[in-house]
């Protein structure tokens, strides 16, 4: 931690100091090379708070968004006008670089745009997997639907309702008696940290825009290797009226796969029933913008059903409904305000204590803003109070800021 801290300080000095430097010293737009048959891109970005003792804001990488210093290094490669190849490193808190994208992306007509994509593709389901790189991001946290780490595994399955209630609020590190025996993190209902394998196909009209998947891993889980017998499916379409309603989009999306692994199927049940233990979703978004204002909303449904086993048995699917709204103010130029207000609830199962949701409810309010400092360097901050009904940590308030580069 105390490496990425350091990291993290010096890339806030070294870009906090680029307009004395020379503003020219760093590239202001994707790199061309080739005649424009290669493009390259980049985004860094570097965050410093407070230390989130309830982990609130930790990812299925283990770090927390408010102490991160992320680099990714994007690439382009045009073979023709219809085949193209994608891809994209990233590394976090000087780690492992890790192959966060690489596809090929197909175009069969010229004069229709209808892509078909295979490789480690961009996720299909939901609006804020569209803003997950910090530039984007009008705060510093996420939404919890994409972040916050539920109790449930995908390797690992409670044996009855009562271990699975023990692990109210303890998503961070959660350890279940089936599968892996080895505590772990848990799942969130889509991770905004990492991109599925398997084959997309998009298509865009006027005014809608269609995306269907299908995929090895699922929203909770996004795997480069499958796990299971199964695949996801997965769908999206937007619709956006541009002469009647402009800048107004409305979404909706939906997503069913298989997210418990053969090795923990296969320990709770037998052989060949991996399938059967799906995680099923649903979203629907919009957003709306007119001159100095930006407002957003996004409701995400997922269900998991897990094996029933032991008594007192889990017999019903285990459902989480989490839902935002955010807002952006331009107040001058190259200076914004930002809010949003998030909540993740769980439905009840019955334990030997009687009904109790399966994880803890989470609620968060974040407020903050951001001014550009350059076109393409923009200094964010930040204030959060989290609440939750359960785990070690039940509120906490946290302040961040964040230096953000790209090109």
């Amino acid at each position: 931690m105390k490496t990425a801290l350091r990291a993290t300080l010096a890339c806030v000095l070294t870009l906090g100091c680029i307009p004395s430097a020379g503003a020219q010293a760093l590239p202001s737009e994707p790199v061309s090379l080739v005649d424009g048959h290669v493009t390259v891109s980049g985004d860094v970005s570097a965050s410093i708070g407070t230390s989130d003792t309830g982990f609130f804001n930790y990812s299925d990488y283990e770090h927390s968004l408010l102490r991160l210093f992320r680099f990714d290094l994007a690439s382009a490669v045009k073979l023709n006008d219809r085949l193209s190849v994608l891809g994209e490193v990233r590394t976090e808190n000087v780690g492992p670089l890790r192959v966060y994208a690489l596809y090929v992306r197909v175009r069969p007509w010229r004069t229709r745009a209808i892509d078909i994509q295979a490789g480690r593709v961009p996720p299909t389901f939901g609006a804020f997997t569209r803003r997950t790189y910090a530039s984007d991001n009008l705060l510093i946290g996420y939404p919890l639907a994409y972040q916050y780490l539920t109790s449930l595994r995908a390797d690992a399955l409670p044996l009855n309702a009562n271990e699975l209630i023990a692990m109210r609020g303890r998503g961070w590190l959660s350890s279940f008696s089936i599968g892996n025996p080895v505590p772990d993190n848990g799942l969130p209902i889509a991770s905004g940290f990492r991109w599925d394998t398997g084959v997309q196909v998009h298509a865009a009209a006027e005014t809608v825009d269609a995306t269907v998947s299908v995929t090895s891993g699922t929203l909770s889980n996004p795997l480069f290797r499958d796990d299971n017998s199964g695949r996801q499916i997965a769908a999206r379409a937007s619709v956006h009226p541009r002469e009647t309603l402009q800048g107004l989009v409305i979404g909706v999306s939906a997503a069913r796969g298989p997210f418990v692994s053969a090795t923990a199927a296969r320990g709770a049940v037998g052989d060949g029933h991996d399938g059967e233990f799906t995680q099923t979703a649903w979203g629907a978004d919009i957003e709306y913008s007119r001159d100095y204002y930006l407002v957003r909303a996004e409701t995400v449904f997922s269900e998991w059903r897990v094996p029933a086993v032991g008594a007192p048995i889990i017999d019903v699917p285990l459902r989480a409904l989490a839902t935002y709204v955010e807002g952006r103010y331009k107040i001058l130029p190259g200076l914004y305000a930002a809010a949003r207000l998030d909540h993740l609830g769980f439905n009840d199962v019955t334990g030997t204590r009687g009904p109790q949701t399966w994880d803890a409810p989470v609620t968060r309010v974040e407020v903050g803003g951001g001014y550009s400092i350059l076109r393409n360097l923009l200094l964010k901050f930040s204030g959060q109070h989290n609440s939750r009904d359960g785990g070690r940590v039940t509120s906490l308030n946290l302040v961040s800021a964040q230096m953000v580069y790209w090109f």
